[in-house]
């Protein structure tokens, strides 16, 4: 092994400057993979909080809604009827999508509106009877939302359906787009960090060609041989993890933990745990990327 450490040195000391390449591409694209991975986990976390609590809500005709832009199926003048509000409640209940229906009634919305403005100053100017009743549909499912959506803007006496879905879906393409232009990005620079690591393995085998053909004439293992070039390749995945592990703690601490959750707290955030397993895929990426490439390149140019 005291030869295979002497070798390993001399490599790292040959190599230096394509070391150090090797190192900060590597750290880049580990922490970029990190970023990713932490956004993932709190895209996912934030999508579901609001998908489990995004109800469907069914908005009845009141006398004023038809000749309305948003008239849906009311008559002329005319609230929904007692059969009209039992048959909705009925269609609804019956769906195999929907978990539970509540009834809200336009006394209880009223007082939902005077709890939630009561400094508004058109307070006073409205009445019970300018309020709309309304069905909140909790689903069983929150993605298996459009036949609920299509049948009960169907049903006769509904004034409008409000979905969630048209406010949130457009939130979440976004930052869906943000994680996957972020792992495609961290994708490019860990396949130019295997690129680097295998040309770093051939400069080095070249110029030790010499002393490797010489184990080969006394018999020496193609193990024996690698050794020193896979531990060149770790030397620089074991650094470059350190560092794009104080990077991804760095930026959970100080964008996290002391100003996202303290600014923003009706998020769900992730915690510290979900950051240590962003750094744990990260060491494992850096393995496979150090071990992989120089398996290849040592196979094809070692041969004397």
């Amino acid at each position: 092994m005291r030869h295979t450490f002497r070798e390993t040195w001399s490599g790292l000391k040959r190599n230096m400057s394509m070391t150090i390449a090797v190192i900060v591409t590597m750290t880049v694209s580990l922490t970029l993979f990190g970023l990713s991975v932490m956004t993932f986990q709190e895209v996912d976390r934030v999508k579901g909080r609001w998908y489990d609590k995004i109800e469907i809500s069914v908005f009845l005709c009141t006398a004023d809604s038809a000749g309305t832009s948003k008239s849906g199926n009311c008559e002329p003048g005319q609230d929904t009827s007692d059969v009209q509000r039992e048959n909705i409640r009925t269609r609804l209940e019956q769906n195999p999508d929907v978990q539970e229906v509540f009834y809200e009634s336009k006394q209880d919305a009223y007082d939902d509106y005077r709890r939630t403005y009561a400094d508004s100053p058109l307070l006073d100017s409205l009445t019970v009877d300018q309020m709309q009743d309304s069905y909140r549909v909790k689903l069983k499912d929150p993605e298996n939302y459009q036949g609920v959506v299509a049948e009960a803007s169907s049903l006769p006496g509904v004034q409008n359906v409000l979905d969630l879905h048209q406010v949130l879906d457009p939130i979440f393409s976004v930052l869906n787009g943000l994680k996957w232009g972020t792992m495609g990005m961290a994708a490019l620079l860990l396949v130019a960090a295997m690129l680097q690591i295998g040309n770093t393995i051939r400069m080095s085998a070249f110029t030790r060609r010499r002393e490797i053909g010489i184990m080969r004439l006394v018999g020496a293992s193609n193990v024996y041989i690698m050794l020193p070039f896979l531990l060149e390749a770790l030397f620089a995945g074991v650094v470059s993890t350190i560092l794009s592990a104080l990077a991804l703690f760095g930026s959970y601490e100080f964008l996290i933990e002391r100003n996202a959750k303290v600014s923003i707290k009706a998020l769900p955030w992730i915690s510290w745990s979900d950051a240590w397993l962003a750094v744990g895929l990260v060491a494992i990426v850096a393995v496979v990327l150090s071990i992989v490439p120089t398996l290849i390149t040592t196979r094809r140019y070692l041969r004397v």
